[in-house]
């Protein structure tokens, strides 16, 4: 079984790969506070939603699978709940008389959120391998 073809795998190592990226982003607008006319950067958000879609194949993508007659089906309105969500408009962080749109204190915050999502990413992954462990171990 090649487990970079799991479709769980694969939103984990995407998911940590756009967090690296972001992580790199957010270290330049930090380095570059003090550079005159410098407006800092972010990566647009990784959407998990379309990221299930896109493992799912694109079919309405993401319900769960009914196996009991016992389980619940879920509504099409919690499979929609995170495209429903009100984006909060962006605010206006103050400028530098030399033009400069870095605040520290927004840049750290970000930096911070980023970590504990990759920390929670690389649990989840480790996690997972582990269940594949003891699967395997009780196999054999």
């Amino acid at each position: 079984m090649d487990l970079t073809s799991s479709p769980l795998f694969s939103l984990l190592r995407d998911r940590m790969a756009w967090l690296g990226q972001r992580q790199k982003v957010l270290a330049e607008n930090v380095a570059n506070a003090d550079t005159p006319g410098f407006r800092p950067r972010d990566l647009a958000p990784m959407r998990f939603g379309d990221a299930l879609r896109a493992v799912d194949g694109g079919e309405g993508g993401g319900h769960m699978a009914v196996t009991n007659p016992a389980h619940l089906a879920g509504s099409a309105a919690s499979a929609g709940a995170e495209a429903a969500r009100v984006e909060t408009a962006k605010q206006a962080y103050e400028t530098n008389p030399s033009g400069n749109a870095v605040v520290l204190e927004e840049q750290m915050a970000k930096i911070n959120e980023t970590t504990t999502q990759h920390q929670l990413a690389s649990q989840l992954y480790r996690k997972s391998l582990g269940l594949l462990k003891i699967a395997i171990a009780a196999k054999g």
